[in-house]
């Protein structure tokens, strides 16, 4: 997944789960706040160049959430908010 446009709600290839594990690794032991940094400033990026849409945004919340506890859920959705009003 080179970036947010190339996410697909629902779909789970072999690649996406490949990346999403390296990316699980590279913040494994890390504070939740350098990981949500990384999402932010990646999604910011897609906003900036118009390649990441609201409804984009709100799949992966949904795909995501779900296996968040509740803080975690309530600090993605306050970023996902933020970005969606960019």
């Amino acid at each position: 997944m080179d970036d947010f446009a190339s996410f697909t709600p629902g779909k789970k290839d072999e690649q996406w789960l490949k990346e999403a594990d390296e990316v699980l690794r590279a913040y494994r032991g890390k504070p939740d706040g350098d990981i949500l940094k990384a999402i932010y400033a990646r999604a910011v990026e897609g906003k900036r160049a118009g390649t990441l849409t609201n409804e984009q945004i709100d799949a992966f919340y949904a795909q995501f959430s779900p296996s968040l506890d509740g803080m975690r859920r309530r600090k993605l959705k306050k970023l996902v908010d933020e970005l969606k009003r960019m």
